[in-house]
């Protein structure tokens, strides 16, 4: 979804803000707003990690009493698209 946006964060690519990104801006802020509320951690609780990995990106869930406390995600690097989906989720 951010792509437009973070290929111009990319060495050798010159930074042109358009349209697209942003619109993309503008669709990200939107989701970032709307989306459900993060709770914060309640002391020394059980915590439990949700992985994926795709041949584009790796993303994760981190909850807490079926709580979301925090969401991470990015896109593969140029060597990492050559590993095996099971070892990016190994990590």
């Amino acid at each position: 979804m951010a792509k437009p946006m973070t290929k111009l964060t990319q060495k050798k690519v010159k930074f042109e803000w358009g349209d697209k990104q942003e619109a993309t801006f503008q669709l990200l802020k939107q989701k970032l707003c709307s989306a459900p509320i993060l709770a914060l951690p309640e002391g020394c609780g059980y915590f439990i990690v949700y992985c994926d990995a795709s041949n584009k990106g790796l993303g994760a869930v981190l909850k807490q009493r079926e709580k979301v406390i925090s969401y991470a995600s990015r896109q593969l690097k140029i060597h990492e698209k050559n590993y095996m989906t099971h070892d990016l989720e190994l990590g």
